[in-house]
């Protein structure tokens, strides 16, 4: 009986898997759910969160970092006790041995298959680190859990790679726009920064689980992040101009701050000769700059509004641009978790307040508050990316149709210079510092299967290196084959003899035929990847490659033509899965 009712559960498992992969109507419903998982996870992060900093801070109804100051220093104290919650908790992970991939890295890479070990992990990192007042933002970890959700149940799903990373994406996606109340900005986010592209395929989903996550963060949680914007506005075309400076200089900001963050790590790692105690010393760091300033702990949500009230002088507000990033650096360097969205969104408001106080100042009349929200775009997407996301959030949260065109402009400006003289955002800098190739999180995780040791043939010819022409003339029939690989004894590579050489009429028979060899420098490995593969056979010449091992011995050979014809059946079928045809 018991057998039975299995028999029967896993045969409805079975239909439900079929159903998700055939139906769109099936897959929609199933990424709504991952939304409405990944409101919750939001609300609770956030909750927790908070709850440390009214704990640690005795913060009630104000944001830690709009406090006036900190009244007793003892409290400062959270922020040692907060890394060595971390240090205890990375000492524990650097037994098991892991890694924990965020959902950046594991769609670009992994088809969006994240441990759920790895989710649970970096949220808890995360909210410890914000929790005791670490310069650092929560939504990473938003993002995180809502993809991280969303990767386990379509794995249980059995879902194909394309709709794995497309469910990955609508979770993280789903998770920042509950964190706004910013359902569009959460489905830009998910296409821009987790996906890597926009799919005609993909919109339904994507948009249904942000819809869902926003709607039920607002039933549940607290009113969206709304803004105050400036009424009877006219923009001009000078405004558009002033704007676009703006844009490059948030551009240039971006780039030092995101050059600044490792180069402190490097040092810090040099100071500590990498001890897991490192985040001690940067909360000892940390302390003195929230002494000075409380506008530089947490993510800076309070700070941002109390700022765009009083509306402080310029000195003021270069003094905390100044503060936030140390404190932003030194958190980020010292091994905190936590990620730089919020925290470019406050540092943009600073410099774009600051940037209108000045133009006022030379004569250019910019309203302050317009030039904050401006810069606080043009900032967020040169460390974050998503021109579109940043566009859409400012839009959700300022209801403001009329400053559209003046933040996309910023926006733009700040994404091709930052693209053109850096080349990363924040997340995938930090993967390209640690040796990853990613350069976006468009699916690249194909490129992994296509190796020489993958693609290469077995079926070779070898012949001993010191051979006789006539040897070899006579163990290598002519027409046989095209080419042969010279080895030793051992089976190390000595070159490829193509036939037409062997044969060729001005070749003594009584020679030996490593006199005929090619390409005794020229060799591929196991390992290497399809692009290293290609630029090795246009620097050779050559259109086919013996494949050796790290001792030099002769595994198999590859030819150009069907590296080639791997590498363009791989990007036809990512072609395929972007429009959802497969």
């Amino acid at each position: 009986m018991r057998s039975a009712r299995l028999h029967r559960l896993r045969h409805g498992l079975i239909l439900v898997r079929r159903r998700l992969r055939a139906s769109e109507a099936a897959f929609i419903v199933l990424a709504a759910l991952v939304g409405a998982m990944a409101g919750i996870s939001t609300l609770i992060q956030s909750w927790l969160a908070h709850g440390l900093q009214h704990v640690f801070y005795g913060v009630t109804i104000n944001r830690l970092s709009a406090l006036a100051s900190i009244r007793h220093p003892w409290r400062l104290l959270a922020l040692p006790l907060g890394a060595l919650a971390l240090v205890g908790l990375n000492r524990w992970l650097a037994l098991r041995g892991r890694t924990p991939v965020d959902v950046v890295e594991a769609n670009a890479l992994h088809g969006g298959r994240i441990p759920m070990f790895d989710n649970l992990i970096i949220g808890a990192q995360t909210v410890i680190s914000n929790g005791c007042g670490a310069s650092v933002g929560l939504e990473a970890a938003y993002a995180q859990l809502g993809g991280g959700l969303a990767s386990w149940l379509g794995q249980k799903a059995h879902l194909r790679r394309a709709d794995l990373r497309t469910l990955v994406g609508a979770g993280a996606g789903a998770g920042v726009g509950a964190a706004f109340g910013a359902p569009l900005a959460g489905a830009f986010y998910a296409f821009e920064i987790v996906i890597g592209t926009y799919s005609t395929a993909a919109v339904a989903p994507v948009v249904a689980a942000s819809l869902l996550a926003a709607a039920l963060m607002r039933w549940l949680g607290p009113e969206p992040w709304l803004m105050a914007a400036t009424d009877n506005r006219i923009i001009t075309l000078g405004d558009y101009a002033a704007y676009a400076v703006l844009g490059l200089v948030c551009a240039l900001l971006g780039i030092f701050v995101m050059r600044l963050v490792t180069a402190a790590e490097r040092v810090m790692q040099a100071i500590t000769r990498s001890s897991p105690w490192r985040p001690v010393l940067g909360a000892l760091l940390l302390m003195p700059v929230a002494w000075l300033s409380p506008q530089a702990l947490s993510a800076g949500h309070g700070a941002l509004h109390l700022d765009l009230a009083i509306k402080p002088p310029v000195a003021f507000l270069l003094g905390v641009l100044a503060l936030k990033i140390t404190a932003s650096v030194i958190s980020l360097a010292s091994g905190f978790r936590g990620g730089l969205f919020f925290a470019s969104l406050f540092l943009g408001s600073l410099a774009g307040q600051a940037f209108g106080e000045v133009a006022n100042l030379w004569g250019i009349a910019i309203d302050p508050n317009d030039a904050a929200l401006v810069g606080m775009a043009a900032l967020s997407v040169s460390i974050v990316g998503g021109s579109m996301t940043l566009a859409m959030l400012m839009l959700e949260i300022t209801h403001d149709f009329a400053l559209m065109g003046v933040v996309l402009t910023a926006a733009l400006v700040s994404s091709a210079v930052t693209r053109e003289a850096f080349g990363y955002s924040f997340s995938t800098w930090r993967l390209h510092v640690r040796g990853s190739d990613i350069r976006s999180p468009r699916d690249i995780g194909w490129l992994t299967t296509l190796t020489a040791g993958r693609m290469m043939r077995r079926d070779w010819v070898a012949v001993q290196s010191g051979t006789s022409v006539a040897g070899f003339r006579q163990q290598v029939p002519q027409g046989s084959v095209s080419k042969a690989i010279l080895v030793d004894e051992q089976g190390h590579y000595g070159g490829v003899v193509p036939m037409v050489a062997a044969y060729a009429a001005t070749l003594s028979p009584d020679a030996v035929i490593d006199e005929a060899a090619r390409l005794v420098d020229r060799v591929l490995t196991p390992a290497m990847g399809v692009r290293q593969i290609l630029e090795t056979f246009d620097e050779a010449s050559a259109d086919e490659l013996a494949v050796v091992d790290d001792k030099g011995k002769v595994l198999g050979v590859l030819t150009e033509k069907h590296a080639r014809r791997r590498y363009l059946e791989e990007i036809e079928a990512d072609q395929r899965r972007m429009f959802g045809e497969m």
